[in-house]
């Protein structure tokens, strides 16, 4: 094995950040360069050279072990929402598992973990300032928030007792395709929250979506909200962006768009350029500003998506028969 040769294992392979980083380093790699062994639980990946799929729970020590040996990097998407029985077992125990092998494995050269803004309450506590990755950990309630601290904070202990390699790429709520169209339908269909249905009630709702109206969340003081997303596209590259990268080493970056995403402007965009007429609704959640100023200086990154181009994607998204919208997760 030479130094340039990369043999990657990669849980939560099947899902939207995993499968895209697998497509995305199968195919733009040279065969003897890379191999990626992906771990998998409820569903499978379909063969493809260079790509070994082991079946288990990663809460599974044997299963881990196995899935570890051999490999120089993991990249660990996997996790789990509001599902208080088995969070505790992906997040911590998983994780645990996954650490303990990175650190005695002869082969390992370096872990990075899909972390979230939930480990910071993304837009459910007043932030006044922009949120860079000094903050403080402050979980929203739930167990998703909680989880996603856990991690963070187990791994970044393992940075200090063992010297670990590796990093956190901090991602908010990651959008592909039509994602971002559905989280703001009136509809059972939504994706995501808030519900808006729910805010609304079923009537009004039923009312909007007959008229293709969109909603504009505003926070208590009545101002449009700032939220943060990122497009898989682009946190993808900030993986690889972020592979063997020496100022990587044991760091947590933000990766998000430039500015978060303004409810306000989507709406007059949205009125503008397709017609649609947009609702405000009052909820009690905050603006945030996730700064990702510290990725573009280390690593170079650069998102490729505003609030523009994300709209103009999920809006023209076409889903072929074989990809009908799916939500593999609650919350």
């Amino acid at each position: 094995m030479t130094d340039g040769t990369k043999h990657i294992l990669v849980t939560g392979a099947t899902g939207k950040v995993g499968s895209d980083f697998i497509q995305r380093v199968l195919r733009s790699s040279e065969p003897d360069h890379i191999t990626i062994r992906a771990l998998c639980h409820n569903r499978v990946l379909e063969p493809r050279p260079r790509l070994e799929t082991i079946r288990g729970s990663i809460s599974d020590r044997e299963v881990v072990r196995a899935a570890m040996k051999g490999m120089t990097h993991v990249i660990h998407c996997a996790t789990c929402k509001e599902t208080p029985d088995a969070v505790i077992d992906v997040a911590v125990k998983g994780l645990f598992w996954l650490l303990e092998e990175c650190r005695v494995n002869d082969s390992f050269r370096q872990i990075i973990l899909i972390g979230g803004d939930a480990a910071l309450g993304h837009f459910f506590y007043p932030h006044p300032l922009p949120v860079t990755e000094q903050q403080r950990h402050s979980a929203y309630p739930g167990c998703y928030g909680l989880s996603k601290v856990l991690e963070e904070v187990m791994l970044e202990q393992y940075f200090i007792q063992y010297n670990l390699s590796g990093c956190c790429l901090r991602a908010p709520w990651i959008m592909e395709k039509d994602d971002f169209k559905y989280s703001l339908s009136f509809g059972e269909d939504v994706f995501g929250g808030p519900r808006w249905r729910d805010l609304v009630g079923q009537k009004r709702a039923d009312e909007y979506l007959q008229r293709n109206v969109v909603p504009l969340m505003l926070d208590p003081e009545g101002k449009s909200i700032k939220r943060n997303f990122v497009h898989v596209s682009d946190l993808v590259d900030s993986m690889i962006l972020a592979m063997d990268h020496p100022a990587a080493r044991q760091q947590t970056f933000n990766i998000s768009m430039d500015e978060p995403l303004d409810y306000r402007q989507v709406a007059d965009y949205l009125l503008e350029t397709r017609g649609m007429p947009f609702v405000e609704i009052k909820t009690p959640y905050r603006s945030t500003w996730l700064d990702n100023s510290k990725a573009k200086f280390l690593l170079g990154w650069r998102p490729q998506f505003d609030f523009k181009r994300l709209i103009e994607e999920a809006w023209t998204y076409e889903r072929s028969e074989t990809d009908p919208r799916r939500v593999w997760y609650p919350g």
